[in-house]
Formats: structure tokens, sequence, C-alpha cells
């Protein structure tokens, strides 16, 4: 059996005192959650730098050890050039060999060359790993300070709102699917959270716009959702106006 519109209008006034007594508490912890988050995310963002700069050092390394090698190569085959030199026939062979000694120098000191780039190189890389560990360790201690600060002020309501949000869960399969989206839409463009209101002396109680009479009437009677024409949050009904009695 479907609901009335009194009953969906009084399931989505419950949902709304919940979800402000929600806000309320969330608005005790300030922009915490949000500061952690972003420590969170620059921390990783940090680790992330460290990693790709132990990942180029130990390139280097392997590229400096397969240089040193290269030179150990060339330094046998010198000695093994020398070697021949001592047994050639000719000129033209201690020519030759001359030039192969002259072109494997010239390679070792190529990789001396590219060596000491590289240790250079490692020295820059190695600085700004530093100041990233640096600036890590700084985050890491703020990170520290800001959760405690968080856990603080969360263990102060934790229970409240565990309490709200299992109410929450339960109250919220009173509301059909299509309202609950409407709902949430005008909650998530609301400054204050508030999608469903009062009209109060007169007046939305979302955004104080004048409510005419006889749209006033209209909500009273619950027949039918209406919406305020300005903003758009979803009227439930009237606050009837106490009398205020003259002194005679």
């Amino acid at each position: 059996m479907e609901n009335t519109i009194a009953q969906k209008l009084d399931a989505l006034l419950k949902l709304q005192e919940i979800d402000s007594s929600l806000d309320e508490i969330r608005k005790t912890r300030g922009d915490l959650p949000e500061e952690v988050r972003d420590l969170e995310d620059e921390i990783i963002g940090f680790e992330t730098r460290i990693g790709k700069f132990k990942s180029e050092i130990a390139a280097l390394n392997a590229e400096i050890d397969s240089f040193k090698n290269a030179q150990k190569d060339g330094e046998k085959l010198i000695k093994k050039y020398k070697d021949q030199q001592m047994n050639v026939r000719n000129n033209r062979e201690y020519d030759a060999i001359t030039k192969e000694i002259e072109l494997q120098e010239l390679d070792m000191q190529l990789a001396d060359k590219k060596i000491n780039e590289a240790k250079a190189r490692i020295r820059l890389i190695e600085d700004d790993a530093n100041r990233a560990e640096s600036t890590l360790n700084e985050r890491n201690e703020d990170l520290k300070a800001k959760k405690g600060e968080l856990s603080l002020i969360t263990s102060e309501s934790e229970s409240e709102e565990k309490t709200l949000l299992a109410e929450r869960e339960k109250h919220i399969k009173k509301v059909e699917e299509r309202l609950l989206k409407s709902y949430q839409k005008i909650r998530d463009n609301s400054m204050n959270g508030l999608a469903v209101v009062h009209v109060s002396r007169g007046a939305c109680g979302g955004c104080f716009s004048i409510v005419p009479p006889q749209r006033q009437a209209d909500i009273r009677e619950r027949k039918k959702l209406i919406v305020c024409e300005h903003c758009g949050r979803i009227l439930a009904d009237v606050e009837s106006v106490e009398p205020v009695h003259q002194r005679r």
C-alpha cells in the first residue's frame, strides 16, 4: 500500500531531523577531516617521489657498475695487446695494435667521464630525496597531531553519531527512492543542508522568501508535495503562530 503524501512528508521531515543532527555533530570537527585527508594525500605524493628518487639512484648505480666492468675488460684487452706487441713481425702490425690500445684507453676515459657524471647526478638526487624525506617526516608529525585532535573530538560524539547513523539507515527505507534522490540533491545544493523545511511566519524556513497565503493553505492540506518557488526546498508544513495577547 502506497504511503499518503502526509506520510511521505513526515518520513522526509524525520530524515531531515536526523541529518541535521548529524550535520551539527560533524560541524564540531570543523575542517579537521579535510585537513587529515589533504595531509594523507600529500604524504602519498612525497612517498611516491622518494620512491622515484630511489629508483633513479639504483639505475645510475647500475650504470656506474656497467662502466666499471667495461673498464676492467678494457684493462685486460690493453694488457693482451701489449703482450702481442712484443711478438709483432713488422711495423704495420705494431701500429695496428697501438691503435687498438689507444681506442681502449679512449673508451676507458669516456667511461670515467660517464661515471663522474652519474655520481654528480646521484648527489643531486640524494639532496632532493633528503629534502623530501625531511618534509615527509614533518607532514607525518602534522598528520599524527591532526588525527589525535580529530580522534579526541570524534570520541566525544561517537556514540551519538553511531546511534543516529543506525536510525538513519533504518528510517531511510521508509522513503521511496525517487523522493530520496530529490531530497539528497536538494541537500547537496544547500549551504545549510536543509532540504525539507516548514513555513515559519509566512516565509520558507530555508531561504526565508515569502510564501503566499493560498500556497500556505495548500501546504497545510498536505495533499501534494510543494516546493519553494525560490530555493526548491520541500515545504512540509506550516508552523502555527501562537497569538500574542496584549496587556490591558
